[in-house]
């Protein structure tokens, strides 16, 4: 889950090297780093904390940095040894030095094998032997391309590398293993980094490596080379522009604008995937028969699995297809009973999430049929589909995912839509009133992010900002919204949040309600007023036992309840399950973003956690 710059051939690589930071700081923001070599050897720069720290340290050498032409970066998520200077990256060895993003599996082991010389290792990191490891083989080979290839079949775990050379103070060699890397084509400048998006303000020109690849980048060309040591011939891929200057755009935080885009985002899928005139559907091509499938089981971590469970629900409420939805660090650990008639989608925001991505080639390798629901098109996910779906969120820069989960569900109800009517199970009309709810939420949404509805759930916040505890509870769809209401809180606030179903309340959770205890109800149920009375039902256990309610609902259920919670927050009438999935999050995603605001934490780095986790 960490990022790495690294540039060849710049006038200023340090700001290039920050800059590319800065955008991979999405990636973790423990500590950061920054090495360049001349012909007097290596200058290493490394900070505890954000880029900002590593910046403002750097300063005053710019002038002498500069005069470098090479350099690679590092921001640093820490999986061995804490936060610190010491455990930041780089790490060097006399004659080598390296950024690394991955595990070392058998770190321990080649460290080991060093322990009758004189290195001595400064950090608990699992990196720090790697330099050592290519130095010892660049020593054997005399060869930085044998001295790469077996430096890196040593190692046992994942890794995107890149490695500079007091002797080759031309080149940036680098390797990939399970972890995202990308080289960057300029004018006599060539890039290294784990993600396009740092590149983008200096090329649009990328070579995307796959697993045990390797190159020998120099400022005006790149060998690019197998396991094997044998030549590979990689086109290069031309990118979008449009991600490489994201502002806040006068908001606070990036969250708080991510909240804010999310009309818009639904509207700009609606757009991409459906036409209005007739109300059909285009999706991107599949190669394999729809009409066949008769199960599907979608797999996914964190925000994304909870999308896909309320992808569970819309599936099988508008298709009648039996849906399992299933954890990704799990699902790949498991035997599993694969049918030919199958369909498998993997939703992740990045299209790297290390566990997904496994999960993925485990199902790859059993002949299922693959479609992955992706925010970045030449992601590793996408590229080993054999289909994709773009959610059109756009960057998501906010830690905390907001629109991406609202996208997802979009593309998920399309998916549904589209696969009732290739099987048959709705008619044209009901086509008709399927989008039209759908495209009616982004109104609902815009009607729900008015001054006055914000002014009350910070009064809400401002309550929740003093508790210990929060507990969320719903029904069907509405569950689903408990679960990922529950997991912003504990993402933003630090604090303890579970979400459970409703029902489930009497089964033990109940034990923990006393006069403490705040009890978010997420009741949206216009269509479904058995549900909504079931809902009203466990609320009331609540408050019998002194919970303090807060009831989320349209203003049938506020109407019925009103009298018996602490507070309220009103959603606009909802018909349909696809509506029930997306009008309350909105709501929820704002209450947690103040609760955090309240007790000054920030908002879009939340402690401990990385947008992109490409570690398992």
């Amino acid at each position: 889950m960490c990022g790495i710059v690294g540039v060849i051939g710049a006038k200023s690589p340090v700001n290039i090297i920050i800059d590319g930071l800065k955008k991979l700081e999405y990636r973790g923001y423990d500590s950061a780093g920054v090495a360049l070599v001349d012909n007097k050897g290596f200058k290493i720069v490394k900070e505890e904390g954000k880029i900002i720290k590593l910046e403002n340290k750097l300063k005053p050498l710019l002038k002498k940095l500069n005069n470098c032409e090479i350099a690679i970066g590092h921001t640093r998520w820490a999986t061995h040894g804490k936060p610190s200077k010491e455990n930041a990256h780089p790490h060097a060895s006399k004659k080598v030095c390296v950024v690394h993003n991955g595990i070392i599996e058998n770190y321990q082991k080649l460290k080991n094998t060093f322990q009758n010389s004189a290195i001595k290792f400064i950090s608990e990191t699992d990196t720090e032997a790697l330099p050592h490891l290519f130095e010892k083989q660049l020593e054997k080979t005399k060869d930085l391309k044998k001295a790469l290839i077996t430096g890196c079949s040593q190692i046992h775990g994942t890794f995107a590398l890149a490695v500079i050379f007091n002797d080759y103070p031309d080149v940036i060699a680098v390797a990939k293993r399970g972890s995202p890397l990308v080289i960057g084509i300029g004018q006599n400048q060539n890039f290294v980094a784990s993600d396009f998006y740092a590149l983008a303000n200096y090329t649009h020109e990328i070579i995307i490596l796959d697993d045990e690849e390797f190159a020998l980048v120099y400022k005006d060309k790149v060998e690019i080379f197998n396991k094997e040591g044998q030549k590979i011939v990689k086109q290069s891929k031309t990118m979008e522009s449009q991600n490489s200057k994201v502002g806040k755009d006068g908001f606070a935080h990036f969250m708080l604008k991510e909240i804010y885009e999310q009309p818009r985002v639904l509207e700009e899928t609606i757009q991409g995937y459906l036409n209005m005139t007739d109300s059909s559907i285009h999706l991107p091509n599949f190669n394999f028969d729809l009409k066949k499938i008769n199960k599907i089981t979608i797999v996914a971590c964190g925000t994304s699995y909870y999308a896909g469970l309320a992808g569970k629900y819309i599936i099988e409420d508008i298709a009648g297809i039996e849906v399992e939805v299933d954890i990704a660090s799990e699902f790949r650990y498991r035997s599993h009973p694969f049918r030919d008639d199958n369909l498998m989608i993997f939703v992740s925001q990045s299209g790297e999430t290390a566990d997904t991505l496994a999960s993925l080639k485990y199902a790859k390798q059993h002949n299922q049929k693959i479609l992955s629901i992706v925010n970045v098109a030449h992601s590793s996910m996408a590229q080993l589909s054999d289909a994709v779906i773009r959610t059109l969120a756009g960057p998501e820069i906010g830690v905390a995912s907001t629109k991406a989960y609202t996208a997802q569900i979009a593309v998920l109800s399309i998916l549904a839509i589209h696969i009732a009517n290739i099987k048959q199970k709705i008619s044209a009309k009901e086509q008709v009133n399927l989008i039209k709810d759908l495209s009616q939420v982004a109104i609902n949404m815009a009607n729900l992010l008015d001054d006055c509805e914000v002014k009350n759930i910070k009064k809400i916040a401002y309550y929740l900002a003093k508790q210990k505890q929060v507990l969320y509870i719903g029904r069907s769809i509405c569950h689903v919204s408990a679960l990922e209401a529950s997991l912003k809180f504990r993402e933003l606030t630090y604090l303890n949040a579970q979400g459970i179903s409703a029902g489930e309340l009497k089964h033990g959770t109940i034990a923990v309600i006393d006069k403490k205890m705040p009890v978010i109800v997420i009741a949206v149920h216009d269509s479904r007023s058995d549900l909504l009375e079931k809902t009203l039902s466990n609320a009331q256990e609540v408050n019998a036992r002194g919970g303090k309610i807060i009831f989320v609902s349209s203003n049938k259920g506020i109407n019925q309840f009103n009298k018996n919670a602490k507070y309220k927050i009103e959603v606009p009438q909802v018909n349909g399950i696809i509506q029930e999935a997306l009008m309350p999050i909105i709501p929820m995603q704002l209450l947690a973003y103040y609760v955090a605001l309240f007790k000054n934490h920030d908002v879009d780095q939340p402690r401990n956690l990385a947008k992109s986790v490409t570690v398992e």
